[in-house]
């Protein structure tokens, strides 16, 4: 008889344009766990970049979820560049970073583990971008 592996602990990083709702933020998360075959009790926390503290629709998910949201400047995001699946020259006109989702995501799963990784690579629906990170 197999022994189930626990489910590896799950860091979601999260762009979107301003005033992008909570429904459209669920839904991003919902498909990209589904199609990864990813339950959301894995999820530890949500994560973007310092300019979206304030947004309504990251804020509402995070406690939908009840789980932290937490925010890094462009700066400490620049350090996982090299990571990145996709470098967008837009995303770093507006933000000084090279990709907010996934670069999130990997600052969020580097604080409980040295080495992260990307389990799902930046993943876009409408005005949204999701990316899942792992630590480990």
């Amino acid at each position: 008889m197999a022994i189930a592996q626990p489910m590896p602990a799950l860091y979601a990083g999260l762009g979107c344009r301003r005033g992008c709702s909570v429904d459209v933020l669920e839904a991003l998360l919902q498909e990209v766990l589904e199609h990864h075959n990813l339950n959301a009790t894995a999820l530890r926390g949500f994560a973007s970049i310092a300019g979206k503290a304030d947004e309504p629709g990251l804020q509402q998910l995070a406690a939908r979820h009840a789980l932290p949201l937490v925010v890094f400047a462009a700066e400490q995001l620049q350090a996982f560049e090299p990571q990145l699946s996709h470098r967008s020259a837009v995303a770093y006109a507006h933000s000084g970073c090279w990709g907010v989702a996934e670069s999130s995501a990997l600052a969020l799963a580097s604080l409980s583990h040295a080495s992260a990784t990307l389990r799902v690579a930046r993943q876009v629906r409408g005005p949204a971008t999701l990316a899942l990170a792992c630590a480990g």
